[in-house]
């Protein structure tokens, strides 16, 4: 990380009524593999009540922001989590009707949630959800830098998570100013947010992949040989996830700050796209073409 480099800060913009069409995405929409498959499923089934409660965590410091430009992008930043609270809702349903044990799920992530927000300080709960939104900005880039990496999956589920990338990619500081500017966190929790935020999501998304791949009727055997197989394409040497180890470690540094990453190279194509079309599909799709 350049700590002297800040690029452009790209402002939140709420975009409603999209439709993916996630009806028509097959049971297993990444190559027909379930494991990848029911990992970013897993991964989805966070996003809706996640979001919910990052919302809540921003708004216990609203009334404290002083400036005019941090207020209307906490209220963009506040719509666009809704809305992506609503198409994640839709891919639960699609995992519903396929018999995953959804609301157990729900149930659960609710709790904690609660919890969180009932027991712990506003400065904790507004730097859990700092730390999140770099993790999923991070993410963002990883799925969509390079073709290859879903170039195996179903172009409607592609496109969700494209949507998902952008609209991470305008807000991703937007909760990072907040806990700078009227948060007071201190550095130690910051520093500790990302760590437990990173255990967190990446256990649970383990653990209910492996409950859903058992309700899809793998057994005991079966889902320990997807998982020898599957993770290393996430986390192994070379695992897609493992590429954004650098920009994951900058957020320890104590001048960090998310505008010291660049923003995902094919941004535009995504904006133009859906401007000239109306259809995410297509923005989605010309979106990963132009990865590298």
């Amino acid at each position: 990380m350049n700590a002297h480099v800040q690029y452009p800060q790209i402002n939140p913009v709420v975009r409603t009524q999209l439709n993916f069409k996630l009806d028509e995405v097959p049971r297993f929409w990444f190559g027909g593999d379930p494991f990848i498959t029911r990992m970013f499923d897993a991964l989805s089934l966070t996003f809706p009540d996640g979001e919910r409660y990052f919302i809540e965590c921003v708004r216990l410091f609203r009334d404290q922001i002083t400036d005019a430009d941090l207020q209307q992008r906490v209220a963009d930043f506040i719509r666009q989590e809704a809305q992506h609270g609503i198409a994640h809702d839709k891919m639960n349903q699609v995992m519903k009707a396929q018999g995953m044990p959804v609301d157990a799920f729900i149930r659960r992530l609710n709790k904690i949630f609660k919890f969180e927000l009932k027991h712990r300080s506003a400065q904790y709960n507004i730097a859990m959800t700092a730390a999140a939104e770099h993790l999923t900005a991070l993410m963002a880039e990883t799925f969509f830098s390079q073709k290859n990496t879903l170039q195996d999956a179903h172009p409607y589920a592609r496109a969700l998570f494209a949507w998902h990338a952008i609209e991470e990619m305008e807000h991703r500081d937007v909760a990072f100013d907040v806990m700078k500017q009227v948060g007071g966190v201190p550095e130690l929790t910051r520093k500790f947010a990302l760590a437990f935020t990173t255990f967190m999501m990446f256990g649970f998304t383990l653990y209910r992949t492996n409950i859903m791949l058992k309700h899809d009727g793998f057994n005991v055997r079966e889902r320990l040989q997807m998982n020898m197989k599957g993770l290393p394409w996430f986390f192994g040497k070379k695992g897609i996830l493992s590429r954004m180890r650098g920009q994951y470690w900058d957020w320890f540094h104590p001048n960090f700050h998310p505008n010291q990453h660049p923003i995902i190279a094919q941004y535009d194509v995504w904006v133009k796209t859906l401007a000239a079309t109306g259809d995410p599909i297509q923005a989605g799709e010309a979106f990963w073409q132009a990865a590298k």
